[in-house]
């Protein structure tokens, strides 16, 4: 059991295999939070606490007539409200009586074996083997406002989890105003907070800056998790690099609105807080009412960055993501947006079904266009039908054609919204989110239906179900191409227009858990006008997103990067893409593309008609290669080599837990003339053994110039040479060339 209780000392210590997470009850029914950290051998760290009179600062009346304990200075579990704790909050409370306050105590607690889930929110999972669960609970006496405080326990992952729910054991209706999910104060230290800040077609861009007495707020008010901020967050010793330092990782399983929110309070001690975003959030809660908040993951290292992003990765991996992909290996697909577009025809498709064939291509998807009269991107969503003047024989006979072939078939779909110039707005046009009165805002013609609404996700499933049913449809593009405005629902009453955003994420989840439990052999992937919803809790019903609409390789580093600190690499869509870039009119190898989207779950998106023979021949090897390197690429640890824009070059890696092998790949973004060598060196070696730069190197290698030929460079290493001597690449020119090296271990 990873779950101690002292009843002497009323301390609970949670231990998993490398950190030590500890609260107390004390002797006035406070549940004080008292450290999470490194393990070491479990000891009473109520010291680090002695008590002071600390001026201007309230006391409650459980300590009175002694001014040594006060809420405003005193670590705790899960803050109350109103009770004279001035720094930032995890819940706010109207009561009835018009007041404003919840001051909880401590009830009971219980654990459990197995992971506690939560009603209609993604949420990890985990066997009783490979999870426990400790639920503590603490209640207002006045109000009889509940809250449980939920903790999942991975000890072997080094992972715990929280979250809240809310129970209403009083008589009259309450509203909350903030129901966050966790608190976590941390009184000692200097500390750091990155987060991940971006736009439509460069998300994730990685941001670095000290925790001041300034609040620092990460947030989304867009309804979504949105492009412009990752529900994702890490708080880190400032001297924390790669492979040291102290760092606290926060993400959120949720994929509408959100904050976190980061404080150093007036004596130096930090507070974090993190859950769904409170604009517009106002939820009635009843007598008898309960409220469940979204999942934190949290997990702490001594090691750096590589150690924390290790831990996210294999949790998402294992715990979060679902079905018959989680682990099987995903088909390689074609899309053909940028080669045709919303222009195309049946024949238009059979024939790239015919180049993507011969090229070895598994899967063939159809993109925006093919339903209703959607000729233009201003009509027709919302009529999930096929449009037979483009597809002529039939959808049915298309996906039969193209299954003879030996592709699967795919298909685009964005079910949360809605044009004007549909039949669906003409037959409900109070579906679509607007303000009374008012004219809604457009955002790429189009308005948001209200799936907080059951009758709209009824529909929407109704027209879903048949398609997949009735047509052999393997894999299913859902797309959000807006963020939410002029948000209210016709049928919620004026006081509880505040839970509509929040309704609104739990009919996504609602739709889609339909979907993949109707249809468990679907591969559904994520997408938001790219990674505009890349979040844990898309990834429980969907085990890839795609990572950004621009697919500009050498944007893509950049996007990449910042994603790989909390995400697997088996999430990340990501294709080749045509050549100039359709985003950024680059130009780049197409080698270089691919060494860059191998770094996902691989595809391609370009018109195959209009490559070289020799592009051709570059595709059908990397497909082999992509194949064969597949486990080590997608379940393999990933290591960053090189910092964002630190060089003229960037470098990562892929190493077996075994130590077996390991995939080197480099892009050089910046020619220089005369330049100095490229030296990287590699990680997750074993430093004794004995490691072979195998032959199918020599085909990366050459697909830039170099000096001299590789096969009269060395080809044996020990790992302590690769990783504390470096790799020396050779010299290279040219646009963007890139190296992608296989290195396997051929003693014992």
């Amino acid at each position: 059991m990873s779950i101690n209780y002292q009843e002497r000392t009323g301390i609970i210590t949670i231990e998993t295999l490398h950190t030590m997470y500890q609260m107390r009850v004390d002797e006035n029914g406070f549940l004080q939070h008292l450290y999470y950290g490194k393990r070491f051998s479990a000891d009473d760290m109520t010291y680090l606490y002695p008590g002071y009179d600390r001026p201007c600062s309230g006391n409650p009346d459980e300590a009175y007539p002694s001014r040594m304990v006060s809420f405003n200075v005193f670590p705790q579990e899960y803050t109350g409200y109103g009770i004279g704790d001035f720094r930032i909050n995890s819940l706010a409370v109207r009561n009835a009586d018009g007041s404003y306050g919840a001051d909880f105590r401590y009830v009971s607690h219980e654990t459990g074996k197995g992971k506690y889930g939560l009603s209609g929110l993604p949420a990890s999972y985990g066997t009783e083997e490979e999870a426990e669960t400790l639920v503590v609970r603490i209640q207002d006496p006045v109000t009889k406002l509940k809250a449980e405080l939920l903790y999942g326990i991975f000890a072997e992952k080094d992972i715990i989890t929280r979250a809240v729910r809310i129970k209403n054991e009083g008589q009259q209706s309450v509203i909350l105003d903030r129901a966050l999910s966790m608190s976590l104060d941390i009184p000692f230290g200097k500390w750091d907070l990155i987060h991940f800040h971006g736009r439509h077609a460069l998300e994730r861009q990685t941001e670095r800056e000290q925790l001041t007495h300034l609040v620092k707020k990460v947030e989304s008010k867009r309804g979504t998790s949105s492009h412009q901020e990752n529900p994702f967050i890490i708080l880190c010793d400032r001297n924390a690099g790669e492979d040291h330092g102290a760092c606290y990782g926060f993400m959120l399983v949720y994929s509408g609105g959100f904050t976190a929110e980061a404080e150093l309070d007036q004596f130096d001690s930090a507070r974090i807080v993190m859950g769904i975003q409170d604009d517009q959030f106002a939820w009635s809660l009843e007598p008898g009412g309960t409220f469940e908040t979204p999942e934190v993951i949290l997990t702490f290292t001594d090691e750096g960055f590589t150690g924390l992003s290790h831990r996210f990765h294999k949790i998402i991996r294992h715990n979060i993501c679902r079905g018959k992909y989680q682990f099987a290996q995903r088909p390689v697909l074609l899309n053909n947006w940028e080669a045709t577009y919303l222009d195309f025809t049946d024949e238009k498709l059979l024939a790239l079904a015919d180049e993507a064939a011969a090229l070895g291509i598994d899967m063939l998807v159809l993109d925006d266009g093919w339903f209703g009269e959607r000729n233009t991107d201003d009509r027709s969503l919302g009529d999930w039908f096929v449009n037979e003047k483009k597809i002529r024989c039939g959808l049915k006979s298309l996906v039969e054609q193209i299954n003879a072939k030996g592709l699967k078939f795919g298909i685009w779909m964005e079910p949360e919204m809605i044009n004007e110039n549909s039949e669906l707005y003409r037959l409900h046009p109070d579906w679509a989110f607007a303000m009374p009165g008012r004219i809604p805002t457009r955002t790429r013609s189009q308005l948001v239906l209200d799936l907080s609404r059951s009758e709209v996700v009824d529909y929407l499933y109704d027209r879903i179900e048949p398609l997949l049913r009735e047509n052999n449809i393997e894999y299913l593009k859902w797309d959000m191409n807006r963020s939410l405005s002029d948000v209210y629902s016709a049928t919620l009453p004026p006081e509880r227009q505040g839970e509509v955003l929040h309704r609104y994420v739990l009919g996504i989840y609602d739709l889609m858990d339909r979907i993949t439990t109707n249809f468990p052999d679907l591969l559904l992937e994520g997408c938001s006008g790219g990674g505009g919803r890349f979040d844990a809790g898309i990834l429980y019903y969907s085990p890839q997103i795609w990572c950004s609409d621009d697919t500009d390789p050498i944007e893509r580093l950049n996007i990449q990067y910042g994603t790989s600190f909390g995400y697997p690499v088996s999430t990340v869509g990501a294709h080749v893409s045509a050549s100039p870039n359709h985003q950024t009119g680059r130009t780049t190898p197409i080698h270089t593309r691919a060494v860059v989207a191998m770094s996902g779950t691989f595809g391609y998106e370009l018109d195959p008609g209009k490559l070289t023979a020799q592009e051709k021949d570059q595709i059908r090897e990397q497909l082999r290669l992509f194949r064969k390197h597949y486990d080590l690429i997608q379940g393999g640890l990933l290591y960053r080599l090189t910092a964002i824009q630190e060089d003229t070059y960037e470098a990562w890696q892929f190493a077996a837990e075994d130590k077996s092998e390991a995939l080197l790949n480099v892009v050089v973004t910046a020619p220089r003339a005369n330049r100095p060598l490229i030296n990287i060196r590699l990680k997750g070696l074993e430093p004794d053994g004995i490691y072979e730069l195998t032959d199918e190197s020599d085909g990366y290698y050459m697909a830039v110039p170099s000096e001299p030929p590789v096969k009269e460079w060395k080809k044996l290493f020990t790992g302590g040479a690769l990783m504390f001597g470096g790799y020396t690449l050779p010299n290279v020119w040219g646009d963007y060339p890139a190296f992608q090296l296989h290195f396997r271990r051929i003693d014992g």
